[in-house]
């Protein structure tokens, strides 16, 4: 008897002492620890080992580097599920802002294979794109015109305003399965941008994306709340799942109206999803079809409502026509931030920033969407917990993408065997610094951000030379 107590003293010993031998490449140490999938918020360690986390503990652990995170919270890195500035310089400062993972889904990314493959070792952050629509009914009329010969130069805006007929539908639909099978997630279909598609043609858009079993990701056509019913309506006839993007911006003051679309269809069954952005303004380019006659009216602003990014100034009735000639983006101010909180307090909508291409003078949301809704609406003005708010952050687009990318499924959680995708902030001070007057700057609060396992923030710090960003294919990738 005493015998087989002393075995198994000793086998505790050995336990006890291996684990706390067991060395981790990374140990983050007495940090609190929020998984948003789980609900776990308590103090941890957590020991990351190549590029995954390996262990999450109240117990010591041995590392071969350990950072002391006392007082900081350890979340899922940040997911942004709508950026349309996707090169290094902006994921500098989307990884200031929290993010580890950008992804451009709204308007997609032509021959999306050649984009994955340039930037394949290059990136800072995880990167994915859609399927662009856009791109793809614009080179089956290019194709077609050039057959026939009296096209247009590749890249024409009045590619824009020209409906497809039966067979340039059918090849733009093959042009998108080519993409999917290139690695795109879904389908991006920003209708607003290009008014000549008919409702047939959005319509079997839809049903590609249903029978692909794949998402539609759309900014709706003008009409607030009627648009999104649109949508809404193609989704449900077709069974498509479908995201509808900024969702503020999209329906304006009839934001609540939207959300109860969106909230209704969940309900009856329907795979619908959304997004809403923490700014009251827009951001786009003036010389894009928002800006046809009528826009006034349909938005409900004027000149002066618009702020011209090369410069900062605001326009005038005198310099809008010359502006548009020259082509450019705005900044479009037109929303009030009860619509705002409005769309931040539904439970159903997650975060996308709607992130700009660089501009020293670009929309602030470039930069500090993320550490805005957890400084300004989680901090200050209460209108989400800590807990609601990386939900809309991490977990949310993490599953929102799951069915298309398999790969998802280790992302936007703080959980054993997961990708080290880590954000570390303080929510005592976490503040977006990024302004409409004074553009772009890095967010405040962001300690250090972990992409697989790799600093690419270290103490505020950007790291230098790194770049264990890696792409996100979509199920059909080959």
């Amino acid at each position: 008897m005493k015998r087989s107590l002393l075995l198994v003293f000793l086998c505790a010993f050995v336990g006890f002492t291996f684990a706390q031998t067991v060395d981790y490449d990374i140990v983050l140490k007495n940090g609190r620890v929020i998984d948003p999938e789980t609900g776990l918020d308590a103090v941890r360690n957590v020991g990351i080992r190549g590029n995954r986390i390996a262990e999450i503990s109240a117990n010591p652990l041995m590392g071969k580097e350990v950072i002391d995170v006392t007082n900081l919270v350890v979340s899922p890195g940040f997911i942004d599920p709508h950026v349309h500035g996707m090169t290094n310089k902006e994921h500098e400062y989307q990884v200031h802002d929290g993010v580890t993972t950008a992804m451009e889904l709204e308007g997609g990314i032509e021959e999306i294979g050649k984009w994955l493959a340039f930037q394949r070792n290059k990136s800072i952050v995880n990167y994915g794109a859609s399927a662009c629509h856009r791109w793809a009914r614009a080179d089956v009329l290019y194709q077609a015109g050039q057959q026939a010969g009296n096209g247009l130069e590749k890249g024409s805006s009045q590619f824009s305003y020209m409906p497809l007929g039966p067979s340039e539908m059918e090849a733009s639909l093959e042009l998108l399965d080519r993409e999917l099978k290139s690695g795109a997630l879904g389908i991006g279909v920003p209708i607003a941008y290009y008014p000549g598609a008919t409702r047939e043609e959005i319509f079997n858009v839809y049903e590609f994306a249903a029978s692909r079993k794949t998402i539609i990701f759309s900014h709706v056509r003008d009409g607030k709340a009627v648009a999104i019913q649109q949508a809404i309506a193609d989704a449900a006839a077709n069974g498509t799942s479908l995201h509808i993007v900024h969702l503020n911006s999209s329906s304006l003051d009839e934001i609540s109206l939207g959300l109860r679309m969106v909230t209704k269809a969940q309900q009856q069954g329907l795979d619908i999803t959304t997004e809403v952005y923490p700014y009251t303004a827009a951001s786009t380019s003036l010389e894009s079809a928002l800006f046809d006659e009528g826009w006034q009216q349909r938005l409900g602003i004027t000149f002066k409502d618009l702020q011209w990014v090369e410069t900062g100034e605001r326009l005038s009735e005198a310099t809008f026509e010359p502006y548009r000639k020259k082509g450019g983006v705005v900044i479009i101010h037109m929303m009030k931030p009860e619509w705002i909180e409005t769309g931040l307090k539904s439970p159903i909508t997650m975060v996308g920033s709607d992130g700009m291409r660089y501009s020293r003078l670009a929309h602030p949301r470039t930069a500090g969407t993320f550490s805005r809704i957890l400084g300004v609406y989680v901090r200050e003005q209460k209108v989400l917990t800590l807990m609601e708010a990386l939900r809309k952050i991490t977990i949310m687009p993490a599953q929102r993408l799951e069915t298309i990318s398999p790969m998802m499924r280790s992302k936007g959680r703080m959980q054993v065997g997961v990708d080290a995708d880590i954000t570390i902030f303080d929510p005592a001070t976490i503040i977006d610094k990024a302004t409409f007057e004074g553009g772009l700057k890095f967010s405040e609060g962001i300690h250090h951000v972990l992409v697989n396992g790799v600093f690419v923030v270290k103490a505020g710090k950007t790291q230098g030379n790194v770049f264990p960003g890696q792409p996100i294919y979509g199920k059909y990738k080959q």
